[in-house]
């Protein structure tokens, strides 16, 4: 039996540092496992530009073709570009090779179905590393083969550019890549240079991601675009993380706009072309999300925290868009999954139809004031959510995600970490005062 940190196996991927975790021989046998559980016969496989990615790329290939699979090599790919993939082509699953954000040590797998239905904790996950567990996989009658198919980008690049409507507006553009995969989306702007001029940072692939974490998420990733904002009088910035997954955005001013309002903006857009669509918005995210959605014709619909469960969401309901407060954003058009380039010209058609600055349009819906995510180490996470549930008990209690609670002036979430012993709490209220007279009160309840 193989020797394996289980711990690699997370809810929605699988991740580790190489080689200590993730290496050769073990992704040799989750390649074989995937086989196994989808009774797979096409399995396509982009992969991250880490310095160990090339080498799992082969261990996995191999696992697959051993296993009765064609593999179709999709080279150097963002995870949207996997996604899309998972629709265009004809297979039966797809794998991104990458560990997203992580440090360079680390690397992983992403993986989903056909038309980027994910592979998760609750839809197959665990079964596969099960089955590497046992290591007990039968012999295939033929061996797969690997086909080579980078022509998907030149699709990916057609498809999404096609999206932009920018008129005669122009637009100077300052994009932070991190050094990692959304370089990919680069083909994408440069095909506007009569509107977009594009100011870039750390567009050179480095799997030792030297500059800084490829993680919009941590404020602090964020001050060279910002500082190269203000220095070009640029009118937006973008910030993408190490997969291109996720996507932040500065405001002319240098400005981090929080990523839950982002979700309002572009839902504004989204509706225009399909009135009284449902669009789905992360129970983290400010209220005036819902507000906004619903004030430009849309259904608006409060949601778990996570990409499996969104994607299974807006499948189930009929979605045609969702945010999350962190980064991620879901869209009908690339098979429910994320396209960070479709959030960015979106932002821009915005922009361009409206005449407004990104500020402009962001104040539009800044209407209330957000603790931001607060992690806090407890020792039992039940204890003291039934704690804060005995505390708020007059609030309006909803157990959609860990406990949201809500009052009309101020709500908090609370929702425990999958992996770690953690209460992440997320607060908002209709004052900056409010706001941190809760924010004190919530913590001292649940770091007491």
């Amino acid at each position: 039996m193989l020797e394996i940190n289980l711990k690699i196996f997370k809810a929605y991927d699988i991740r580790g540092i190489y080689p200590a975790d993730i290496n050769e021989d073990v992704v040799y046998k989750i390649g074989r496992a995937i086989v196994q559980y989808l009774g797979a016969k096409k399995i396509a496989v982009g992969r991250d530009i880490r310095e160990s990615s090339l080498a799992l790329f082969g261990a996995l290939a191999k696992g697959i073709t051993e296993q009765g699979a064609d593999v179709y090599d999709i080279g150097l790919a963002s995870t949207p570009m996997v996604y899309f993939a998972s629709g265009k082509l004809d297979i039966d699953g797809a794998i991104s090779l990458t560990a997203s954000h992580n440090p360079a040590e680390w690397n992983g797998m992403k993986i989903c179905r056909a038309e980027a239905v994910p592979i998760g904790e609750n839809s197959g996950l665990f079964e596969i590393r099960d089955l590497v567990m046992a290591g007990n996989f039968p012999e295939a009658g033929k061996k797969g083969k690997i086909i080579p198919k980078e022509e998907i980008k030149n699709d990916y690049i057609d498809y999404f550019s096609s999206f932009a409507n920018l008129g005669d507006k122009k637009f100077k553009v300052v994009i932070d890549f991190a050094n990692a995969m959304g370089i990919l989306d680069l083909d994408i702007y440069k095909k506007f240079p009569d509107n977009i001029e594009l100011v870039t940072l750390y567009d050179n692939f480095d799997g030792k991601f030297p500059n800084h974490e490829a993680n919009p998420l941590k404020t602090e990733t964020l001050k060279d675009l910002q500082e190269k904002v203000r220095e070009n009088n640029a009118d937006l910035g973008i910030a993408y993380d190490g997969d291109a997954d996720r996507v932040g955005f500065i405001d002319e001013n240098g400005e981090i706009i929080p990523m839950d309002l982002i979700t309002a903006l572009i839902a504004k857009m989204i509706l225009e072309k399909n009135p009284g669509a449902k669009i789905f918005y992360d129970l983290r995210s400010s209220k005036s999300v819902r507000e906004f959605i619903e004030e430009n014709g849309g259904v608006a619909l409060e949601c778990p925290v996570g990409h499996a469960n969104i994607k299974k969401i807006m499948r189930d309901e009929g979605g045609a868009f969702a945010g999350e407060l962190s980064g991620h954003y879901y869209f009908k058009e690339n098979y429910m999954a994320e396209a960070s380039i479709l959030a960015a010209i979106m932002l821009l058609n915005l922009m361009a139809e409206t005449g407004e600055k990104i500020s402009e349009l962001v104040k539009d819906v800044k209407r209330y004031f957000h603790s931001g995510e607060i992690n806090s180490e407890v020792a039992d996470k039940d204890e003291v959510i039934n704690k804060l549930k005995e505390k708020y008990s007059d609030g309006k209690i909803s157990e959609l995600d860990g406990v949201k609670i809500e009052f009309p002036d101020w709500w908090l979430n609370v929702r425990p970490s999958n992996t770690e012993p953690v209460l992440r709490l997320n607060l908002e209220a209709n004052t900056e005062e409010l706001m941190k007279e809760k924010v004190n009160e919530a913590l001292k309840i649940i770091r007491e």
